[in-house]
């Protein structure tokens, strides 16, 4: 990549089979209908693609048909979280051969009972870094249980050459990224907003130049990020207005099942299946989502038709 990636780089679900196994032609079918929804990159592998129910063969399997079939056609961000640093390196070194256009790990994560101290971390992605020559978006969730200072973040950036993207999904993020930015100067190319775009008007405010939400609806939240950075931050103001309730219910009620049922809907996959001990959303979540996205006439909801 020759600019900074910036605007909208959703998560690409994992498609199963009812019976649970992996559905590799509609992997290929979520990657055609994220880029007709004018995606400016796609992330794969992330926990929103249930990476931690996903086996080391079958991450590489939809690595490879998602790389090759994408084509180049928009950057491909490949996701190569693990506690264990030579895991990571061998996950990055692999997307990096398979044309990944860009890498994100979280901390080394195993719950918070088990977190390395900020040392253990740097170390973590400056290993990752020395495997690889292409970016590296550190996703600071607290999933992982790390808890990522700005002083930490911005000695990463200024410290590891690949270091220069970061997505922010903590408590209060709007803060943390204006922080991290102002500290960090021009070392930070690519402040990123997360968590399905719920803080993404905050996030703008403070200076974030890209999000990256689920596959539910791109299409809608991209004009939110491209009218605000043009400078009409009122029209990016009624765009968010009008995602927002389907950004909330997402959020707050279906999490990663919901763009897997909205695209079973739309004919894009077969089965909106999620492995176990998950579970399916409920009946009455499912119905008030499937109207959301209708009053949006998302694209994911008639692609297949």
């Amino acid at each position: 990549m020759t600019q900074p990636l910036t605007g909208i780089l959703p998560v690409a679900p994992t498609p199963f089979h009812a019976d649970g196994r992996i559905d590799i032609d509609g992997m290929r079918r979520v990657l055609d209908c994220m880029i007709d929804q004018g995606v400016d990159a796609i992330c794969i592998l992330a926990n929103y693609s249930e990476q931690f129910l996903l086996s080391d063969e079958e991450r590489a399997a939809l690595t490879r048909a998602s790389l090759e079939h994408v084509a180049g056609r928009v950057p491909v961000i490949v996701t190569v979280s693990h506690f264990a640093t030579e895991i990571v390196t061998t996950r990055a070194r692999e997307a990096e051969a398979l044309g990944a256009a860009m890498l994100m790990m979280m901390a080394p994560y195993h719950g918070v009972g088990l977190v390395p101290p900020d040392a253990g971390i740097f170390e973590h992605f400056q290993a990752a870094s020395d495997a690889v020559t292409i970016p590296i978006v550190v996703q600071d969730a607290p999933i992982s249980g790390a808890t990522l200072s700005v002083p930490l973040l911005v000695r990463m950036a200024r410290e590891i050459d690949n270091v220069s993207y970061f997505k922010m999904e903590t408590p209060f993020a709007a803060d943390k990224l204006a922080a991290l930015i102002e500290a960090g100067g021009d070392h930070i190319l690519g402040p990123f907003d997360g968590e399905e775009a719920a803080t993404l008007l905050a996030d703008l405010d403070a200076g974030c130049t890209g999000t990256m939400t689920s596959a539910l609806q791109p299409e809608k939240i991209r004009p939110i990020v491209t009218r605000y950075r043009a400078g009409d931050t009122d029209a990016a103001l009624e765009q968010w207005k009008l995602c927002l309730p389907l950004i909330n219910h997402e959020n707050r009620q279906c999490g990663l099942r919901a763009a897997k049922t909205v695209m079973m809907a739309g004919g894009v996959i077969k089965s909106d299946h999620i492995r176990h001990p998950l579970k399916p959303m409920t009946a009455r979540t499912r119905e008030r989502l499937l109207s959301l996205a209708g009053e949006l006439d998302l694209i994911a909801l008639k692609w297949g038709k």
